[in-house]
């Protein structure tokens, strides 16, 4: 189901746009007049010129790719970011480089992916009992590895 969803896009590069027919994802590009370092442990606020409205009920959600993890070290530091409905500024992306080389990033390059998720709104019902399960309170690890 396609979602219509309104784009300003005020970069010199394309609209977000889907890799092949089933991408969950559409990669979203750097915006920058000069090429960024991204020193290994350094973290940056990258701009992408790009703004959108959300439909009510929906959120976008900012990932790391892939491929920049694998060989780089290179992710988004608040994986997933969110962005809400009511939000009209630019996109901007928190990357951090977890590798052991300076990264440089230029305009037009694939820094993220974005994707389009409805999500609810809950009802907090105050309670002193929750009803048991199986699995109760174990947390951390304690389903095994």
């Amino acid at each position: 189901m396609d979602i219509p969803i309104h784009i300003k896009n005020l970069s010199n590069n394309p609209h977000p746009l889907y890799q092949t027919a089933l991408s969950a994802g559409v990669d979203v590009c750097a915006f920058t007049s000069e090429k960024l370092i991204l020193m290994p442990q350094q973290r940056m606020l990258v701009g992408t010129g790009l703004y959108i409205a959300l439909p009510s009920g929906f959120e976008a959600q900012i990932r790391p790719r892939s491929g920049l993890a694998l060989k780089h070290g290179i992710t988004v530091l608040n994986s997933p970011g969110t962005i809400d409905a009511d939000y009209r500024g630019e996109i901007k992306i928190l990357l951090i480089n977890h590798g052991s080389e300076a990264f440089e990033i230029k305009n037009g390059d694939r820094i993220a992916q974005m994707i389009i998720c409805s999500h609810s709104k809950v009802a907090w019902i105050e309670t002193n009992d929750l009803n048991e399960t199986e699995r109760g309170a174990g947390g951390y690890g304690s389903t095994g590895i």
